[in-house]
């Protein structure tokens, strides 16, 4: 079984960056896709940034531009710029030990989840 854990989260002014990261711990996978999520209380969980283990990488257009997404050995990053109060969210991160080409954005794509980390950020 593979553990996330989401660290990073923070209260910034409009305009600033936040770097999120997610260290997995747990079983190994040669192939795998993992994501960034957020959630809004009252709203459905929406996806923002995947990549495959091949560093294939997919955005949502809404961060598209804005929203970087990377990994290393050991973890996985979400660099954040030019955040906006709208982006004011609980992130999490996402995986699945499986291969996809591309990868998706799908809340059904993953199975394993952490726990959330808090973004705010005030205009």
């Amino acid at each position: 079984q593979v553990q996330l854990v989401e660290s990073g989260g923070d209260s910034v002014q409009a305009g600033g960056s936040l770097t999120l990261s997610c260290a997995a711990s747990g079983n190994r996978y040669r192939d795998y896709v993992m994501g960034w999520f957020r959630q809004i209380p009252g709203k459905e969980r929406e996806g923002l940034a995947a990549i495959n283990s091949g560093g294939a990488t997919t955005y949502a257009d809404s961060v598209k531009g804005r929203f970087t997404i990377s990994q290393d050995n050991v973890k996985l990053y979400l660099q954040m710029n030019s955040l906006k109060p709208e982006d004011t969210a609980l992130y999490y991160c996402a995986f699945r030990g499986a291969w996809y080409w591309r990868p998706r954005l799908a809340l059904d794509d993953y199975n394993i989840w952490g726990q959330g980390t808090q973004v705010t950020v005030s205009s």
